[in-house]
């Protein structure tokens, strides 16, 4: 007997939630195509997030709808990080925001379609919503783990990590031959909110002198005693790789915005450039600052990611028909697996200070700034 009619399910949904991450469409694209060919079951597409669900924006996705998106960046079916139906902003006639509870809506879109199932693509802020979905109405919901950061501990990696730090690592490369001609420090800021995966990775590959990250506060005049060392040394430039998040010891992180509508409030930014400041004034070198933002976000997923979406994908429909709702898909190296959802956010992967890549980067002479 096939799951498809085990379970009874004839149709689900699939909505990307968050910043966008190269390898989102290689998730969906395989999700239909196992749900369609496989199971000979529907799939309807939630456009822009939750916010979808709420204002019933939908479409069908169908094996012609995902051809060719593969090596895609971004998301077919669009995505946002401030649609949280727990806390909607509503307009009111006299002209204010009002924030109200109207999850309510998502289980009554769902049953407008006839959407038994769904499948929730997205970061710690949209697995969390889908994690009260599931608690508060019952919601059949499978979460699909998605960040450039890395930053969820419940898998061995995200996808579109792999893909940022590529962008990373080339945006060093390039660095590296301007700092040389120029006898410059260039200081390069990279994504990663709360967690140095990218900024360490990215500057293990790039070669980079120092690299500053949040699991590790830094003493400014430790980073130039590091500076003056290659120049006493005649090596008369330096990269620095600075995390959004890295902070000096005793100080807090440099935030850029506060977006109170968002699943993640705090927007960091600017610590490269308090660094870089920093720098050119205590060692009189000209030094010039970086900040690769979105760049990392965007252009066609690696190989890697492409393989990595798309195992999720298909994990993510079979954990559906199985009746497995509630859970989120995982890679265990080499295996994928799944893990409750209210586990997979339960805690933020941080880089381990013990970690032999920390070690190791310290015994090459690299400066964590303490």
């Amino acid at each position: 007997m096939s799951a498809r009619r085990r379970k009874g399910i004839k149709k689900i949904g699939i909505l990307t939630g968050g910043g966008d991450a190269p390898g989102i469409n290689a998730v969906i694209r395989a999700a239909v195509k196992v749900a369609v060919n496989h199971y000979g079951i529907r799939v309807i597409g939630i456009e822009q997030g939750f916010g979808g669900l709420i204002e019933d924006r939908t479409r069908k996705l169908t094996t012609k709808e995902v051809m060719g998106i593969l090596p895609r960046g971004g998301t077919i079916l669009g995505t946002t990080n401030r649609d949280n139906p727990f806390h909607y902003p509503i307009r009111l006639e006299s002209g204010e925001v009002e924030f109200r509870d109207v999850s309510i809506r998502v289980p009554e879109t769902l049953a407008k379609h006839a959407i038994e199932a769904l499948i929730v693509i997205g970061g710690d802020g949209s697995l969390k919503i889908a994690s009260q979905l599931w608690e508060k109405y019952a919601v059949p919901v499978v979460g699909v783990p998605k960040t450039i950061d890395n930053d969820l501990s419940a898998t061995d990696q995200t996808f579109g990590f792999d893909t940022a730090l590529k962008t990373a690592t080339e945006a060093i490369d390039k660095l590296h031959t301007t700092a040389e001609s120029h006898y410059r420090i260039m200081v390069l800021e990279v994504m990663g909110r709360y967690a140095g995966w990218i900024a360490l990775q990215a500057g293990l590959a790039g070669g980079a002198d120092v690299i500053l990250i949040p699991e590790i506060p830094f003493d400014i005049y430790k980073v130039c005693d590091k500076i003056k060392e290659r120049s006493a040394a005649g090596k008369q430039f330096s990269i620095v790789v600075v995390a959004e998040g890295a902070r000096a010891i005793g100080g807090e992180m440099v935030v850029k915005k506060v977006v109170e509508d968002s699943f993640e409030k705090i927007r960091l930014g600017g610590i490269g450039n308090v660094v870089g400041e920093q720098i050119e004034e205590i060692t009189g070198i000209e030094t010039r600052v970086t900040v690769l933002g979105h760049l990392q976000r965007g252009g066609s997923p690696t190989p890697f990611d492409r393989i990595l979406g798309s195992r999720f994908g298909a994990a993510a429909v079979n954990l559906v028909m199985e009746g497995r709702f509630g859970e989120m898909v995982c890679l265990r190296t080499p295996h994928i697996a799944s893990v409750p959802l209210v586990e997979a956010v339960g805690e933020m992967r941080r880089v381990p200070l013990g970690s032999d890549m920390v070690r190791m980067a310290r015994q090459i002479g690299v400066s964590f700034g303490n």
